[in-house]
């Protein structure tokens, strides 16, 4: 998920994109990077937990609104359909490569929270085009401001600015927040694995993402919803 490892003679290891999309959303993560953040501390990031929840959840309408079937997933022609009715100016090709990004189980189908990480890197992806268009009609921009918190959050992380998040740099960020304490390394490298979902050694947007729901409780609370149903 976070692109493969290349390493010469002369450059230390880093992780290259294996798609034209992750290549996309790396250089406009180092743009938006370029511009600093509002975050101090990795404290001030959990603080923004709750609220953060709860911007989360809002994606929920958006998610049934065009779960046009009922099946619980998106499948490609129903995004289609929810890029048009929010007005969002992809091509075919690029709503295809973004399903494809961020089709986790390569199942044809966008579950709850995949659909609140495919939202967030289209966030990202719009808020650098100048042909951003409003969103009104669905309430995108309650949801858009708990995107940029989330931005702001990896851009705070990602201390060298290359649009990765390293093992050190985790530890680094936690460390700040909980110095003196014994805990603290095992806490970051435990928060940096959640994050690092091929083992590589660096993290990027979408695999933050995904692990940021879980910190927040999405993923328990769509789990247990999963249950009740059974």
């Amino acid at each position: 998920m976070g692109g493969k490892l290349t390493k010469s003679d002369q450059s230390p290891v880093t992780s290259v994109p294996t798609t034209k999309l992750e290549a996309k959303i790396l250089e406009t993560m180092r743009r938006r990077e370029s511009k600093g953040t509002s975050m101090k501390s990795f404290n001030t990031i959990i603080l923004k937990f709750p609220k953060i929840d709860t911007g989360l959840r809002k994606c929920k309408a958006i998610f049934e609104q065009f779960d046009e079937d009922r099946s619980g997933s998106i499948d490609p022609k129903e995004l289609n359909n929810c890029f048009r009715k929010l007005e969002i100016d992809f091509t075919d090709e690029e709503i295809n490569d973004i399903f494809k990004e961020c089709d986790i189980n390569d199942d044809m189908g966008i579950g709850f929270k995949e659909f609140i990480v495919l939202l967030c890197l289209v966030y990202l992806l719009k808020k650098d085009s100048a042909s951003t268009k409003s969103c009104a009609r669905t309430g995108m921009p309650d949801i858009e401001a708990t995107f940029e918190t989330l931005v702001d959050s990896f851009v705070f992380l990602d201390k060298n600015k290359d649009g990765y998040v390293s093992r050190d740099e985790m530890i680094g960020a936690i460390n700040e927040t909980t110095s003196g304490e014994r805990s603290s390394g095992r806490i970051a490298m435990k928060r940096f694995e959640e994050m690092d979902w091929d083992k590589n050694g660096m993290v990027n947007f979408k695999e933050f993402l995904f692990a940021f729901e879980k910190w927040v409780g999405i993923e328990d609370a769509e789990d247990d919803e999963d249950e009740s149903n059974e």
